[in-house]
């Protein structure tokens, strides 16, 4: 909204209830600020409270007693490592929503972080780095888990909101003071707080003509380098925001061996790394040589989405290759196969009388 505009409404609805001239200025001071930023404006806990449609108490029930407000839950990770996920309630989550699209998202992240950012797409953050000499990547230890809550109140205060209003927006954003693995808001707040690390990380690698991109919390660098004076710039950034590397999961590939970042080939031709390819064509076989019903008989599937899951994958694949011609054969073939499906269970549906 234009300030302008912004203060005569307020000055008109405030002078209505009873405001001071020197109280309405002092708000509109306030304002100033937030709507400089692009921000919402929030002066108290009574008034978020109006904006995203929960009673005072509620908020202050969801800042103070957290961990009764998140379900906890695991999912296995492509490593077969399990990662503990936190999701709010339905209602903590809507409140959520209501901080990352009227706050977080105005706010302008590093152009070198390429996830959790709306209309960017993974493809982003392979293109720089196909067919490079060297591709090295860096992986974060417990990302999430490390960042703070006095880190995620810095970004609100940073925007002009009050001590009060910054310490009531991170408590809502934060379980047991950290980010929680689940949370819509974590993503984004993690974008903003690696800031300072991105563009120190992205300052050296632009004096020494390396390509830099972060995906989350897997970091990416290639051309012609010193790995080694590389890792030590690296270490210091994320050191001052209390991240550590783990140093387990760094990688050197060279352009004589199979060189991937976030899981993709980006050698020559960006693709899906081969072995995952193969398996996708090996059940698509199976599958229209003898039936989706008898493949998962004879593999033993028992997952209710199958259909839905194998339609994913597929639409990994032409994600990072668009016009790849076998795989949209794939794709129309599930596709064909899911619509006979719901036809076939429409019918069988009792009629409700």
């Amino acid at each position: 909204m234009d300030f302008s505009h912004y203060e005569d409404t307020f000055t008109k609805e405030a002078a209505k209830m009873g405001y001071s001239s020197q109280n309405i200025e002092r708000c509109l001071d306030y304002a100033e600020i937030l709507l400089s930023n692009y921000v919402a404006v929030i002066y108290n806990s009574s008034h978020l409270a109006g904006l995203v449609g929960y009673k005072k108490e509620y908020l202050k029930k969801a800042a103070l007693y957290t961990k009764f407000f998140y379900r906890d839950f695991e999912i296995l990770k492509k490593n077969g490592e399990k990662r503990q996920i936190s999701e709010p309630l339905p209602s903590l989550k809507e409140i959520q929503h209501w901080i990352l699209k009227n706050i977080l998202y105005k706010i302008p992240v590093s152009p070198f972080a390429k996830a959790y950012k709306p209309n960017v797409s993974l493809i982003e953050n392979l293109k720089f780095h196909k067919n490079q000499p060297k591709v090295f990547t860096l992986d974060l230890e417990n990302f999430f888990p490390s960042i703070s809550i006095e880190y995620v109140e810095k970004v609100f205060f940073n925007l002009g909101y009050t001590k009060s209003v910054s310490d009531l927006l991170s408590k809502l954003c934060t379980r047991d003071g950290t980010l929680p693995q689940g949370a819509p808001t974590s993503p984004y707040l993690s974008n903003l707080i690696f800031e300072d690390a991105d563009v120190a990380i992205s300052e050296y690698c632009l004096k020494q003509k390396i390509r830099y991109t972060r995906y989350a919390d897997d970091l990416s660098f290639s051309g012609d380098f010193d790995e080694n004076e590389l890792l030590e710039e690296v270490n210091e950034a994320v050191t001052k925001i209390n991240l550590k590397i783990n140093t387990s999961k760094t990688k050197l590939m060279t352009a004589n061996q199979r060189q991937t970042v976030t899981g993709i080939v980006v050698n020559e031709k960006v693709q899906v790394v081969f072995h995952k390819r193969n398996e996708l064509r090996q059940a698509m076989y199976y599958i229209q040589k003898f039936g989706i019903d008898e493949h998962r008989e004879y593999k033993e599937i028992d997952q209710a989405n199958y259909l839905e899951h194998l339609l994913g994958k597929i639409n990994f694949v032409l994600q990072i290759n668009p016009k790849d011609v076998e795989f949209m054969q794939y794709k129309s073939h599930l596709i064909d196969l899911k619509k006979k499906r719901d036809a076939r269970n429409y019918k069988t549906e009792p009629l409700l009388v």
